[in-house]
């Protein structure tokens, strides 16, 4: 069920391609006069963003499947690691999490 929810992203980038072409192909030939030309032309980029997108996530897809592959279930979250965790400053990590109620003063 998932596989229904959650498209290929190269299924979606053809699909949304081949309807931009499709949309285009409509404007130029037939070239209907006001509303209508906006309304296509707008789809036109609607579809093309689609499209531009997929392409997009390809690379990030194909990583997160590789990371379920190798059994690593926290190597799907690209960019944490132990040198980002020492980078960050505790005390400010702290007051962000506490509530202003329960903080305490350390003069």
């Amino acid at each position: 069920m998932g596989r229904i929810l959650r498209p290929d992203p190269r299924i979606v980038a053809a699909v949304a391609s081949l309807a931009t072409v499709a949309v285009l192909v409509v404007l130029v030939v037939w070239h209907p006069a006001g509303i209508p030309t906006v309304g296509l032309a707008l789809l036109c980029v609607v579809l093309a963003t689609t499209a531009g997108t997929a392409v997009a996530a390809l690379p990030q897809r194909d990583h997160r499947e590789e990371a379920a592959t190798l059994g690593q279930p926290d190597a799907a979250l690209p960019g944490l690691d132990a040198d980002t965790l020492d980078a960050l400053d505790s005390a400010a990590v702290r007051a962000r999490l506490d509530p202003p109620a329960q903080r305490v003063s350390d003069r």
